[in-house]
């Protein structure tokens, strides 16, 4: 029946649970497990899982688990045994380093080696799909489909799925029309839905570009802080506005403004990070405390929103050689990097410094 939630959906409507303190159930061929993220879970819930199972673990990244020198039996991520007299906020504190300095002693932390840790990650991917901070709290389940049904909770059938979680999103054009702006008054918005029904992203089309010619082009992720309030923290505003005056200038090009804040963590998270960074952390070394990479956006999103429009090779501004192989590796031709070094200041030299020696920009 056309009325069921796709494989699809059924993602979209788990990452809203979790992002609201909801759990979620996950299910293999021979296990399932009760998950529900850490950071948006209340104390109520917190004691509904205790009364659940005796076995419960905290399922962290290998980056926070380094930090918080626990051992990382399953290459990527840490499942951590939660002792019987751990609260919420024992749970808060390792899924969030915004205490570690203050306390850094966390342990001793028991992580598990047997069993496996299939589901654990799949949890974990979805925490930060959710853009929450990835640590989920993961309980075995014997009767999955009963326990869903007695509390109406969504299940995510793993196997089904798993190349759903791996996929590019599916971008649909929703709207364009005329939008003149200082650089150009021939300038157009064409505005793209992925499949998903997550966050929107935006391609600004200024003149009108030859399609059978490589586009000036530039792959933008928002920068609130930077595009909108002019922080100082970083170069993202002047990039921006650098990118549309020079398009502007030529008298063409393509903006693509990819809602992926704070290098895909989300905004709330970028903050976290700049908290850290105000402890003496750089932005590599806060990410990777809050159990981030270095860089978790999708640049396939760019790529076919390119294709969409109908351009298969651009001239691409950007100083992230990432960028230039992204797109590459999804058809997209690069003739020529175009270089875009503006919006250096005091406040963040030590940042571009950072790009440059550990993310590889080219400043």
């Amino acid at each position: 029946m056309a009325l069921i939630p796709t494989l699809t959906e059924r993602l979209a409507r788990a990452r809203a649970d979790l992002r609201m303190g909801v759990a979620v159930i996950l299910t293999a061929e021979s296990e399932a497990v009760l998950i529900i993220a850490a950071e948006t879970m209340n104390a109520e819930r917190f004691a509904d899982l205790r009364a659940l199972s005796k076995d419960i673990a905290l399922t962290i990244t290998a980056r926070r688990a380094e930090t918080l020198k626990a051992r990382c039996y399953d290459a990527d991520i840490a499942r951590v045994k939660v002792p019987q007299d751990a609260d919420i906020k024992w749970v808060r504190s390792l899924a969030d380093p915004a205490d570690d300095l203050l306390h850094p002693m966390k342990g001793p932390l028991q992580t598990l080696r047997d069993g496996q840790a299939d589901l654990h990650r799949t949890g974990i991917r979805m925490a930060k799909d959710a853009q929450v901070l990835p640590a989920v709290l993961v309980v075995p389940l014997k009767n999955p489909k009963e326990f869903a049904a007695a509390h109406d909770l969504t299940t995510i059938d793993t196997a089904a799925t798993a190349p759903l979680l791996e996929a590019s999103l599916q971008m649909a054009p929703v709207v364009h029309a005329r939008l003149p702006m200082t650089v150009s008054e021939a300038g157009r918005l064409h505005v793209f839905r992925p499949d998903d029904g997550s966050v929107e992203h935006y391609a600004v089309e200024v003149g009108r570009p030859d399609r059978d010619k490589p586009v000036l082009a530039r792959l933008h992720s928002a920068c609130f802080t930077g595009d909108v309030i002019g922080s100082l923290k970083c170069d993202c505003g002047p990039q921006l506005r650098g990118a549309l005056e020079q398009m502007g200038s030529e008298g063409e090009g393509i903006l693509l403004y990819l809602n992926q804040e704070g290098r895909g963590i989300g905004l709330a998270n970028k903050m976290r990070a700049y908290s850290l960074q105000d402890q003496g952390f750089d932005t590599v070394e806060a990410n990777h405390r809050l159990g981030f990479e270095d860089d978790e956006r999708d640049f396939r999103i760019g790529a076919e929103i390119l294709k969409k429009l109908g351009f298969d090779a651009v001239r691409l501004l950007t100083n992230n050689p990432a960028k230039v192989a992204r797109m590459e590796e999804t058809g997209v031709k690069v003739v020529e990097r175009v270089e875009l070094r503006v919006g250096e200041n005091p406040h963040n030299s030590a940042y571009l410094g950072t790009k440059a020696a550990k993310s590889g920009h080219l400043l």
